[in-house]
């Protein structure tokens, strides 16, 4: 008899390196969960002074994610060394040859270059940070999360819901968020046949690599689908068959219909 066995999937080794003067105590678990998406977290460390109050509450959250934590002083005052340290690990790391790709945590621009080398040393790099993270840092990422859709259900250092979940856009503002529109419609376009039918997964990678902060849950949306379905500007197939159980999801333009 012969047997025969799945195919082996090599899931991508991560490291998370986190910038805890910089990030939020309370997402750390929704990050976390996050980063699984992608790949193994095979290195989690976090980088702070943890000698300052600030940094206190962090010391559970450290344990139970089994976070490493890297001690750095601050050596002088309104000097963060923090990013230093950093930058320096990220180094080391990727020189030794064992990961696949990195997760910067922080808001801080100064993580700008160190996502663009790596990236030139042909690792991916995803980047966690708020909303008002510089944009030159965000592109210089393959993919960006705003840490905001993280909060919905987190809980702060008193066990209460940090912040309710991101409100869904209406249709009317979407199709009034021009930039939005432009994006989805370029990105159908690239990703189509003849026929104007696009695969919905093409055109989420193409977006992606024109838009790394581009995520269907910015605008309240799961899925990359039911944005495309609640904008109204796309007709939407579902293709399979009853054998294999896996649907397919296509779009294309209104614009296009005959």
């Amino acid at each position: 008899m012969e047997f025969t066995t799945s195919p082996v999937v090599h899931q991508k080794r991560l490291a998370v390196l986190i910038d805890a003067d910089n990030a939020q105590l309370a997402i750390i678990g929704n990050l976390l969960e996050e980063v699984a998406k992608y790949g193994s977290a095979t290195v989690k460390r976090a980088y702070g002074n943890w000698t300052a109050p600030q940094l206190a509450g962090w010391k559970d959250s450290l344990l139970k994610y089994s976070i490493q934590p890297i001690q750095q002083f601050n050596y002088t005052d309104h000097k963060n060394s923090t990013d230093s340290a950093l930058i320096i690990d990220a180094m080391d790391l990727l020189y030794a040859g064992n990961l696949d790709g990195f997760c910067i945590v922080s808001s801080d621009s100064d993580f700008t270059r160190l996502a663009s080398r790596l990236r030139e040393s042909g690792m991916i790099v995803y980047g966690f940070g708020e909303q008002k993270t510089p944009e030159a840092f965000v592109e210089a990422c393959d993919k960006f999360i705003y840490t905001e859709i993280l909060r919905a259900g987190a809980q702060d250092a008193e066990n209460e819901p940090a912040e309710e979940p991101v409100r869904q856009v209406s249709t009317q503002e979407l199709k009034g968020n021009t930039k939005l529109v432009n994006l989805l419609r370029n990105g159908a376009e690239d990703a189509s046949g003849e026929d104007g039918w696009a695969n919905l997964a093409a055109v989420g990678q193409i977006i992606q690599n024109k838009a790394p902060d581009f995520d269907s849950r910015n605008y309240g949306f799961k899925k990359l689908s039911e944005l495309f379905r609640a904008i109204g500007l796309f007709e939407i197939e579902e293709r399979g068959n009853a054998a294999s159980h896996v649907k397919v999801v296509y779009v294309r333009d209104k614009r296009l219909k005959n």
